[in-house]
């Protein structure tokens, strides 16, 4: 198929594909990368470059797996949806109603964080502004924060306990044990802070379903969707396909190796907490399936996940007074959108103020990253989802190649909708 019946430019598709392989994995940033465009109904366009192994030269293939981190997170505010549209849940409903021993949670005001079970109270704290909802989970205004932030005490006490750590014993329900006794960060709702909030969403689906959250993954929605390589961890049939990754090296200008593929210790088995905030591993090809049903309105080859209405939910910002993710962070705050324009919506960034982000788009345009630079976005209004893949840990050029990938798709359109 011709891009050009998808209103694209296959000359300019062309740029896209020199200008990143050059630009990102010639200059050695990336070992290697894969984008899929997606448009109007057809795969308008796949650019494949590098290397998914550099230590033993096995290029990139199209069939590889990819640790996706982050983008995750989109994929278990579906599974939360699901249950939402049985009557399961509600977006509004406190957190407390289904997790009772967060009845009394409450905001950090000083102290120093301990886990010791006979030491007296390390922390004091002040009552909470409101309950917190599940639409503070949904989008990062819960109070709960991520370890890695080094911000504050409530987060050093979030590293000591290892909350959300593959290996967590008791699972997601040992993870809920653990964020009983941390106080919030901030009241619900006055804050943005990256977060373990959808792992909690994760922790919900479990409950309400009545099976583990992988199990409901695999049987509501990766199996109907034909998600067959997207999992917590890697099967010993698909370590051949499984990515390396890697991260910065001491120089600054190449790589070395974070996790071998073929010998990784942490994916090779499943994990004891299921995090829908950043467990699962996927391909391209069922990325680009999960991105093509919610462009479909919830449905793909026949089968229905949600309902048009519920995804055009995705498409809207839910940050209190409509408010961007800047108005809303603290300074320093790490996020995989730093740019203004950008609230946020269920698990994932949506586009509010296009001018604002400096960068061609579309407003209701969904999307988000993973620690290892991967990257989707789904324009509703212009027929197109996106899905980039590739795996390189803590890489500082992270946020500009997507800016430069998202510049380039836009700027290879012939036809517009919007």
């Amino acid at each position: 198929m011709k891009a050009e019946a998808v209103g694209l430019s296959s000359a300019r598709l062309k740029r896209l594909d020199e200008v990143m392989c050059r630009r990102y994995v010639d200059s050695g940033q990336l070992p290697g990368l894969l984008t899929y465009i997606y448009r109007k109904g057809e795969l308008a366009h796949t650019s494949l470059c590098g290397h998914m192994d550099l230590e033993r030269g096995r290029p990139l293939r199209e069939d590889a797996i990819f640790r996706i981190y982050s983008m995750s997170k989109p994929i278990t505010a579906v599974a939360l949806m699901m249950l939402v549209e049985e009557g399961a849940i509600g977006l509004d409903d406190a957190v407390h109603t289904h997790i009772p021993a967060w009845n009394d949670m409450a905001v950090y005001a000083s102290g120093v964080p301990t886990l010791l079970a006979d030491a007296p109270p390390a922390f004091i704290t002040t009552p909470v502004g409101r309950p917190m909802k599940v639409i503070d989970l949904a989008t990062h205004t819960s109070g709960l924060t991520y370890g890695f932030m080094m911000r504050t005490a409530v987060d050093a006490a979030y590293r000591r306990a290892k909350v959300v750590d593959r290996q967590t014993e008791g699972g997601l329900q040992g993870m809920i044990d653990q964020l009983a006794r941390i106080p919030l960060d901030f009241s619900p709702g006055t804050a943005w802070t990256y977060s373990v909030a959808i792992d909690v969403l994760g922790y919900l689906v479990e409950k309400l379903s009545g099976m583990s959250f992988g199990e409901f993954l695999r049987t509501r929605l990766f199996e109907p969707l034909g998600m067959h390589d997207t999992a917590f961890h890697v099967t010993p049939g698909q370590t051949e396909r499984f990515t390396s990754c890697y991260q910065p090296d001491d120089t600054g200008t190449g790589l070395k190796l974070q996790d071998d593929g073929r010998e990784s210790a942490v994916y090779a088995k499943p994990p004891l907490l299921e995090s829908g905030g950043g467990g699962l591993v996927s391909t391209a090809h069922d990325y680009l399936r999960f991105c093509r049903m919610m462009l479909n309105g919830g449905t793909l080859d026949g089968v229905q996940i949600l309902s048009p209405k519920t995804v055009a939910l995705f498409s809207l910002n839910f940050l209190p007074a409509n408010r961007e993710i800047v108005d809303m962070s603290f300074p320093g705050m790490f996020s995989e959108s730093d740019y203004a324009g950008v609230g946020f919506s269920l698990g994932c960034g949506v586009n509010v103020d296009v001018a604002k982000t400096r960068q061609p788009g579309t407003l209701g345009t969904y999307f988000w990253g993973g620690a290892a630079a991967t990257a989707f976005w789904i324009d509703p209004t212009e027929e197109l989802a996106v899905v980039f893949m590739t795996q390189v840990m803590g890489s500082p050029s992270r946020l500009t190649l997507r800016r430069d990938l998202r510049t380039l798709v836009y700027s290879a359109m012939t036809e517009s909708f919007a």
